[in-house]
């Protein structure tokens, strides 16, 4: 092939490469006053708007949106944060779904653990208060030796039993306090179990009787 004609043809490659890139390139967007525009360019006018790219026809295949306000940005943050969190909580409830039902058969299953759960905090309760019962009759009788010496000066020794009475009431009603929390937070947590197990499975309610107290 002549060199001449090699030249045309190259040229004329060209041409047809720089109108093809001409054509799948036409953008469309509105300015700040709503006038439309259609180029083969993104137009000045519509820096910072929404923006859409164009095939040859007119189908968009490309769509840039538009620069958002700080307010903008935030609330989209805030958002995008709240769905990944709601994610997270029910990736976790499900979780918890799977295990109440890996462990439990029935509601009798839950109630008889709910017993058990609470037996040994149920007689620590009781002989707890039983000590208390013992401190506040020893307050009683250190009471009525105090009395004895109303116009002398106390014994050391009693003055010792007073305040080591004092501290250990103290300190038993604290436990006394500790235990029952213990035991109300034990009765929530398998209310809570039994409520989710009779909603995710259907169970009757009136199927066992609470186990809690």
């Amino acid at each position: 092939m002549p060199k001449r004609q090699i030249v045309i043809l190259a040229t004329l490659l060209a041409l047809t490469a720089v109108t093809a890139s001409a054509q799948t390139h036409l953008y469309r967007c509105k300015d700040s006053n709503g006038r439309p525009y259609f180029t083969d360019r993104p137009p000045i006018e519509c820096t910072g708007k929404e923006l859409d790219e164009l095939s040859p026809q007119g189908i968009v295949v490309k769509k840039r949106e538009a620069a958002l306000t700080p307010e903008q940005y935030a609330a989209r943050e805030a958002e995008e944060k709240r769905k990944k969190q709601e994610a997270v909580e029910a990736k976790e409830e499900n979780r918890l779904n799977q295990a109440l039902l890996s462990t439990y058969s029935s509601v009798k299953d839950i109630d008889d653990s709910w017993q058990r759960a609470l037996k040994q905090p149920r007689q620590a309760l009781k002989d707890m208060e039983k000590r208390i019962d013992e401190a506040h009759q020893r307050a009683k009788k250190l009471a009525s030796d105090k009395e004895f010496y109303a116009n002398k000066p106390l014994p050391k020794t009693l003055m010792d039993d007073i305040k080591n009475n004092e501290i250990d009431l103290k300190n038993r009603q604290d436990a006394l306090a500790a235990k029952k929390k213990e035991i109300s937070e034990i009765n929530a947590k398998y209310d809570e179990d039994k409520q989710r197990y009779l909603k995710l499975t259907g169970a009757k309610p009136k199927a066992a009787a609470s186990a809690q107290n």
